[in-house]
């Protein structure tokens, strides 16, 4: 955080402490909203010499108390969730920073009815951490979560091929795991789940990583169904060789795409010409048969004019077979920001909506149950030979099925059908897989929707996805949420951190020193020809100030 930020905290935090003149209190005032720190109104600041004796209601509800973590130094504190004018905030107040206010939601009413599709924790069968220090400080996963890990993540290295102004990952030089690392990684995973669904190779760019392909095959060779790379398409574009291997491999892609401008590009990816590049690179995937998932980050002011027109490429694209749209959040590498004008899920819902002339509702999505309900929201459509498109919520009374509160399944087939529902609704689907196929074609089933001739692998071809993920950052981090998070950073040792506290809380500026430090070893086991010795990567929270936001 820039200094003239960290000045407004402490002032802030001087003009309202008790005793302070009505003035001081109203200069108070004058930096509220400035850098999403919560400041009493004016309005409500009055002389008590000529205030009338009487009681005034607040300008919001306090709905729910959780913990959270300061922007600055990522101290554990308190945090209000209040809701006003149908929006759902976060106020929380650090001793040494001083008071912060950020925009969780963007629809109180949608936020609290989610609450139903909390769907109960599966627990995984085994757990790498004790419970010393509590949450947030002691993944993972320790016996505190609630959550298995529906996807696991592996950054195979922190090197990037572009400097992309928005970056959790703060890519750059640093490290690149072994082959034997993202075995021991691996391993573990099988170990804590049994039978893991989804592994997605991140970085950095992994596509860059020398040892990629062993990597993805090495997944595959543990009978992991779906295998994910995370790319920004730019070695795809132009490497033959790798998009050989890729045919060969077949993994899954989930793919950079931001939209069409090159303003959009030239603000979040620094690079204003590189639609053509992502354009071939799917192109060229299509070729080869791989599913590709589009994956936006959308910020307000930048692209959020561009969500329909990505939705409509999306589905005329062969190689396209879903879209997972991302609020920008702001972790890692990002610009300056305003925490109470972020973009929120349901602010993506109603412009999916209107940019799509009601292709897509709002009401066709459903939040994923698995995760805490307010994290994703998702839905599914079915696509006929016409092109004429059907959402899957509005045949099926899929949140019957997947409300947990009320129990309201159907009679018949209803344990089924919940099953059925569940496996799409859930983080671990992959479009393209025999599983999401198989659980669609049931849903449908008893719609005659769709036609009873297709077979499980056919019908791979006519579903399309559209999900919503909103990742918290520092000035919205909720310890509630974070307890259910089932998208884990795996780690060399067998440590399993959920992905928000991983970028917010301290846990990738530790695991990132210590891989680093560990690459003259690495450089010096490819160079002797030997099996690189894993070093488990550890963490280590205390009452000091962490790494402050920059």
């Amino acid at each position: 955080m820039n200094q003239d930020v960290r000045h407004v905290g402490c002032r802030a935090r001087r003009h309202g402490t008790p005793g302070a003149s009505v003035q001081d209190r109203i200069n108070y005032d004058e930096v509220k909203g400035k850098s999403g720190f919560y400041m009493p109104l004016t309005s409500d600041i009055q002389d008590p010499k000529s205030a009338p004796h009487r009681l005034a209601d607040a300008d919001y509800v306090f709905y729910e108390l959780t913990r959270s973590i300061c922007p600055v130094c990522r101290r554990t504190i308190d945090a209000h969730i209040v809701i006003r004018n149908n929006k759902v905030y976060m106020r929380k107040r650090c001793a040494e920073h001083g008071p912060f206010e950020a925009l969780v939601y963007g629809d109180a009413e949608l936020y609290m009815s989610s609450a139903r599709f909390n769907k109960p924790g599966t627990i995984p069968l085994e757990f790498s951490t004790g419970i010393v220090a509590g949450c947030p400080h002691d993944c993972g996963l320790c016996p505190d979560h609630q959550q298995h890990a529906c996807l696991g993540i592996i950054e195979v290295n922190s090197a990037c091929d572009m400097a992309c102004p928005l970056c959790f990952a703060e890519a750059g030089p640093g490290f690149n795991l072994t082959l034997e690392e993202v075995e021991d990684i691996l391993d573990h995973l099988m170990a804590t789940e049994g039978d893991p669904q989804v592994v997605q190779f991140s970085g950095g760019e992994p596509s860059i990583h020398p040892q990629i392909i062993p990597m993805l095959r090495a997944a595959q060779r543990r009978g992991i169904p779906n295998v994910m790379l995370n790319t920004n398409g730019k070695r795809i574009a132009h490497d033959d060789r790798f998009l050989a291997e890729l045919a060969e491999v077949r993994p899954n892609i989930y793919f950079q795409f931001d939209g069409f401008d090159a303003e959009t590009y030239r603000i979040i990816r620094g690079e204003p010409d590189i639609l053509p590049e992502k354009l071939r690179a799917l192109d060229r995937l299509a070729a080869i048969g791989c599913t590709v998932i589009l994956v936006p980050a959308v910020e307000r002011g930048v692209n959020e004019h561009e969500i329909g027109k990505i939705v409509r490429f999306g589905l005329d694209h062969p190689a396209v077979k879903g879209i997972n749209f991302q609020p920008a959040f702001h972790a890692g590498r990002h610009g300056r920001h305003d925490p109470m004008q972020r973009m929120t899920n349901p602010d993506i819902l109603k412009l999916i909506e209107a940019q799509t002339d009601g292709l897509f509702r709002r009401s066709d999505f459903i939040p994923v149950p698995c995760c805490f309900p307010t994290c994703n929201s998702v839905t599914y459509a079915y696509i006929d030979e016409q092109r004429n498109i059907t959402p899957l919520p509005r045949i099926i009374k899929v949140e019957d099925y997947l409300d947990y509160i009320t129990n309201r399944a159907m009679p018949d087939l209803g344990a089924e059908m919940r099953r059925a529902l569940e496996g799409l609704w859930s983080s671990s689907a992959v479009l393209g897989s025999e599983k999401v196929a198989r659980e669609f074609a049931f849903s449908c089933s008893g719609c005659g929707l769709p036609d009873g001739s297709l077979d499980v692998g056919a019908i791979s071809n006519f579903i399309f996805m559209i999900m919503l993920q909103d990742f918290m950052d520092p000035w919205t981090f909720n310890q509630k949420n974070l307890m259910k998070c089932c998208k884990e950073f795996l780690l060399p040792g067998g440590k399993q951190v959920p992905f928000c506290a991983y970028n917010t809380v301290g846990y990738r500026e530790q695991a990132r020193e210590q891989l680093i430090a560990q690459e003259p070893a690495r450089r010096a086991a490819r160079r002797d020809g030997i099996p690189y010795e894993v070093q488990p990567v550890t963490f280590s929270f205390n009452r000091e100030p962490l790494v402050a936001i920059k």
